[in-house]
């Protein structure tokens, strides 16, 4: 299952490495990593249908935000699951996510036990098709 982890900050890949790599080891999970919206998308449209089950994107990056990220993937890629996520854990943010069609919102420092549930979650879906 690719999942794809959407941030400007390059120090996340390593994080998200680190708490993943027991799933990545497993085969069960690829992580792909992208430090813009723009890049996000060129991923995601690398394949036809996009073999991107999951997009995590942060809110607040230069250029496009994640906002601006979700509503594309939204409406190009409804079945991709995105989950947003926000150093403020502000409430305008959060709404405007869940109504583009965000499948969770997290804050940082991020919650990785909420996460890897959801994650697992997937991938026993995933797993029984």
């Amino acid at each position: 299952m690719k999942f794809l982890v959407v941030d400007d900050e390059k120090d996340v890949e390593l994080l998200f490495l680190q708490k993943f790599r027991k799933e990545i080891r497993n085969g069960e999970l690829e992580l792909v990593f992208a430090f813009s919206g723009q890049q996000a998308l060129e991923i995601i449209g690398s394949a036809e249908p996009p073999d991107v089950v999951y997009v995590f994107s942060d809110i607040n990056m230069p250029g496009m935000t994640g906002l601006e990220l979700l509503e594309i993937v939204k409406q190009k890629y409804p079945n991709i699951h995105v989950s947003m996520i926000s150093a403020y854990g502000d409430s305008e943010n959060h709404k405007k996510a869940m109504e583009s069609g965000a499948k969770e919102f997290f804050t940082k420092p991020i919650d990785f036990d909420t996460l890897k549930s959801e994650i697992q979650g997937l991938i026993s879906k995933h797993k029984n098709g």
